[in-house]
């Protein structure tokens, strides 16, 4: 099993969500929950399409961590 980060952004109108060590690999949904369920869909679906093409797997090394600052 491997963990990839995903970045979930508000639009302004729904959220959008990219993994960025899989290029490519999207997905936007009305909410949070729905954009996170169609992500991970998302990413199975990705690393299905890799297999079957007999492609390399991405490792997963991008790393998130939120930083405080006085704002």
């Amino acid at each position: 099993m491997k963990e990839y980060v995903v970045i979930y952004e508000w639009t302004g109108k729904n959220y959008s969500a990219y993994a960025p060590d899989l290029p490519g690999c999207v997905a936007c949904g009305d909410t949070l929950e729905e954009t996170d369920a169609l992500m991970k869909e998302a990413i199975s679906l990705y690393i299905e399409a890799l297999k079957e093409g007999r492609q390399p797997i991405p490792e997963p090394v991008t790393k998130a961590k939120l930083v405080s600052v006085a704002a």
